[in-house]
């Protein structure tokens, strides 16, 4: 599963990727892999009232990644509850950010994968 943010011919960089860049206005094109590179924690909350079939509590941080033509920020569920501001974290694959027969769409019609924010320290 890919991690990647989306970028437009003017070099601006958004995630999750649009068909058109909300900056300028342009398709965007190219897409960066997140994947590999680690990100800065922005900031973060933990919530205590979830959707059907996601960890309770769930923390998720704003994770800033520092490219060659700027920064794309990034949302999404940690790893642990032990995470602070400033923090640096690398995306990993999980099998599932969620439990699949919790929601009410059928499993087979979602992707249950995904990326967890995992401190480096």
């Amino acid at each position: 599963m890919a991690f990647e943010a989306h970028r437009c011919p003017n070099g601006h960089l958004t995630y999750p990727g649009h068909y058109l860049c909300p900056e300028c206005g342009e398709r965007q094109t190219d897409t960066v892999d997140l994947s590999d590179r680690t990100g800065t924690v922005v900031t973060w909350t933990t919530s205590t009232a979830t959707p059907p079939g996601v960890r309770e509590p769930n923390t998720l941080a704003i994770v800033a990644f520092e490219l060659e033509e700027g920064t794309v920020r990034a949302l999404g569920q940690c790893t642990t509850d032990e995470i602070e501001t400033g923090d640096e974290v690398e995306p990993v694959l999980v099998e599932q950010l969620r439990d699949p027969g919790a929601g009410i769409r059928a499993e087979e019609s979602q992707e249950w994968d995904g990326y967890r924010f995992d401190p480096t320290h």
